[in-house]
């Protein structure tokens, strides 16, 4: 039995804690990214859809389109704060079917869709970065109107 020894150079004893720490620190960074950017989106999705849910409904429950009008742009504005949304950022449409002269009106449908865009994390505004890399959001509501509308 010969006792053959390695020489220095081909020592690996130590080098699996090393390698740990490069292969963690090289998979951690980008799954702590991953998680980041998903908070981001998930907290302006769900803003988003509440901006419209609750528009469309304060529309839809209104007595006549002054007052739909006054408390849409109120429970918006309430959203937008309330949920981080970058107010300039959100863009609203109303519609209603069937497509009337007036809208809302009495028996229609009223549609509420609200697009915002989200910017990724740590992205720099340098070239028009955070705007190339934004992700984009939209909601969208539906609420029937009465068939009493602006009767009171």
């Amino acid at each position: 039995m010969r006792n053959e020894r390695r020489p220095l150079l081909h020592d690996e004893s130590g080098s699996a804690a090393l390698e740990f720490i490069v292969v963690g620190v090289l998979l951690l960074v980008p799954l702590v990214y991953l998680i980041i950017t998903l908070g981001a989106v998930q907290e302006q999705t769900l803003g988003a859809e509440a901006a419209a849910r609750h528009t469309a409904r304060v529309i839809g429950q209104a007595q006549d389109a002054e007052t739909a009008a006054t408390r849409g742009d109120a429970v918006l504005a309430g959203v937008v704060r309330e949920y981080g949304m970058d107010a300039d950022a959100v863009e609203v449409g109303i519609s209603c079917r069937p497509a009337g002269s007036q809208c809302p009106a009495a028996g229609a449908t009223v549609i509420v869709t609200v697009r915002t865009s989200v910017s990724l994390p740590f992205m720099p505004p340098l070239f028009g970065l955070d705007r190339i890399a934004a992700i984009p959001v939209e909601a969208q509501s539906a609420q029937k109107v009465s068939r009493l509308w602006g009767s009171e």
